[in-house]
């Protein structure tokens, strides 16, 4: 809708224009920015993990600037300009809020001077009233429907809402193998710091011993366990498993098939009837929900029949992750089934293999190309009628190396944060990348502290978010 702006001879005394805005976490983030008022009393979050709060007040000269899209879009709208505005500050807004923002023609003064009462309304309650002196437009200026570019706020909300979830879980005990680097040793400390998992360290101890010194880290009251080898570091992590006293594994400074080897070993591993595979937990902060994607680290070129459990593993998990019924798209190049392309094929089969029970605890659709699975404006228009379509919670990729390129770039392209967790074993195993840093290793600890409680009790200790639930 275009808006026309208003010239002096246009408004009389008496004119009204009002608008509705609720307070954002991201509002407070964005003034921050924009003003450099770094209040911490103004910021909703002080760290990864944190969530916003309704106690944070958002800050008076945000509150002030509301009034400002009043007058530049409404009344006298394109084209005023302020000369002076005075502002009393009555009560503070907080984060929730519904505002209403109203500016009312109290007098106009010759030859071009529009003189306004301003006013901030939380229900009845005046949180901030003033007087405004605006010129108006000369002519009769129109401002087109217009969008501007984009802004994403590189928060990790999910990840915050996750590790949340845990706070009235026990950590996890973990067998972390071979912590013989800083990010390792950080990531396994930084778990127990936050109660999310109680660590032993499975390493050389002298090197664990010199790294935490080097970075300035404490080891008091952290079980270590002198290994001679990496080998024989991951071969006990097993081993502890089945003495029950690890209930996870978290790869340290070592090779991923070092591990694994142990893991997946037909005599003495930790292999059930599923075949084991791999998920990346991303929260991206270009999307609105969680996105699961899988296998991107083990399973190099899976047949169907491997696809089937890599599919059901991530279900589990994501229900796991507190969504009830995840939709599960298929990926491959193309939303059509080509005979040519093994991928549509398979994709085709996991769909109606889902629809006869096959595959449970989820929907699920393919084949999808990567756009039409994440985007609906894209799945619109293909035509495809889907409830996968646009608005995936799992992508199960083709192979390796598409779902390896899919996460790096969902991490290093759209700023995500990522867990990585193998699942179809006993244990869930915490495969973390060496070049990890410790915001996801603490999130790859709470991903595997939620799926162990899943496991054991058979429900999802993470709440469904509000509003997507009434969505849903």
């Amino acid at each position: 809708m275009a808006r026309i702006g208003h010239t002096y001879e246009d408004l009389a005394v008496g004119d009204t224009a009002s608008i509705s805005r609720t307070v954002t976490p991201d509002d407070l983030i964005v003034f921050a920015h924009v003003s450099g008022n770094l209040n911490p009393l103004h910021l909703p979050a002080t760290r990864a993990g944190d969530t916003a709060s309704g106690q944070n007040p958002a800050p008076s000269m945000w509150l002030a600037s509301l009034f400002s899209a009043v007058l530049g879009n409404l009344l006298p709208g394109p084209g005023t300009l302020y000369e002076t505005q005075n502002l009393r500050f009555r009560a503070r807004a907080h984060v929730g809020d519904v505002l209403t923002i109203t500016v009312r023609v109290a007098e106009k003064r010759p030859p071009d001077i529009i003189v306004l009462r301003t006013e901030v309304l939380r229900g009845t309650e005046v949180l901030l009233d003033g007087t405004a002196e605006v010129q108006p437009p000369a002519t009769h200026i129109v401002l087109e429907d217009g969008v501007l570019p984009e802004l994403i706020l590189q928060r990790h909300r999910h990840v915050g809402r996750l590790l949340a979830a845990c706070a009235s879980l026990p950590p996890l005990a973990t067998a972390v193998v071979v912590p013989e680097e800083e990010n390792a040793l950080r990531g396994a400390l930084a778990g127990a710091r936050d109660n999310l998992i109680r660590p032993i360290l499975l390493g050389n101890a002298a090197k664990i011993a010199a790294v935490a010194k080097a970075c300035g880290l404490s080891l008091d009251g952290i079980a270590i366990e002198d290994m001679p080898s990496h080998d024989a570091a991951a071969a006990r992590a097993v081993e502890m498993v089945h003495q029950g006293s690890a209930a996870a594994i978290m790869k340290g400074h070592l090779h991923t098939d070092e591990l694994l080897r142990h893991v997946v070993k037909s005599q003495g591993g930790l292999r059930t009837t599923r075949r084991i595979s791999h998920v990346f937990v991303m929260d991206a902060p270009s999307l609105p929900d969680l996105l699961l994607v899988t296998d991107a680290a083990i399973n190099i070129a899976p047949a169907l029949e491997d696809k089937i459990d890599i599919t059901q593993n991530a279900i589990d998990l994501a229900q796991a992750l507190g969504i009830a019924q995840p939709r599960v798209g298929i990926l491959a190049a193309v939303e059509t089934v080509n005979p040519k392309m093994q991928s549509t094929i398979d994709a085709a089969s996991l769909s109606k293999m889902a629809e006869r029970g096959q595959i449970r605890g989820g929907i699920v659709d393919g084949p999808l190309a990567m756009d039409n699975a994440i985007s609906l404006s894209a799945a619109r228009t293909k035509g495809l009628t889907s409830l996968v379509a646009g608005r995936a919670d799992v992508l199960v990729v083709p192979n390796l190396e598409a779902g390896n390129i899919l996460a790096k770039e969902l991490t290093y392209a759209a700023q995500a944060e990522g867990a990585g967790i193998v699942l179809g074993a006993k244990v869930p195993v915490l495969l973390t990348s060496r070049a990890d840093d410790e915001g996801s290793r603490l999130f790859s600890c709470a991903v595997a502290v939620l799926y162990s409680h899943w496991q054991t009790s058979g429900h999802s200790a993470v709440m469904p978010e509000p509003l997507k639930e009434a969505a849903q």
